[in-house]
């Protein structure tokens, strides 16, 4: 069964604490430069969450992810022309 996550952008005001934010789900990626944190959680459990994220001192902000919104399924309407290019 898979379950349905969704992704979280938690700015930093330092990296040094990233890794305790694992207990709110799974890091995906962590950015020294720009102190940001890439993090994916259960989407039924999103509000306490984030509840629980922006209570952090040294969280700025957090945003979500909009990967799930974006159309995955595409259709073509140009003709395949890779038998053109074959020989």
């Amino acid at each position: 069964m898979i379950t349905e996550r969704t992704g979280l952008i938690v700015w930093l005001n330092d990296v040094k604490p990233a890794k305790n934010l694992e207990r709110f789900g799974s890091i995906h990626y962590i950015s020294k430069k720009m102190q940001y944190v890439v993090l994916y959680t259960f989407t039924e459990k999103l509000e306490e969450t984030l509840k629980g994220l922006q209570r952090l001192p040294y969280v700025k902000k957090v945003e979500q992810s909009f990967r799930n919104e974006i159309k995955t399924e595409y259709n073509s309407n140009i003709p395949d022309r890779t038998r053109f290019y074959t020989s």
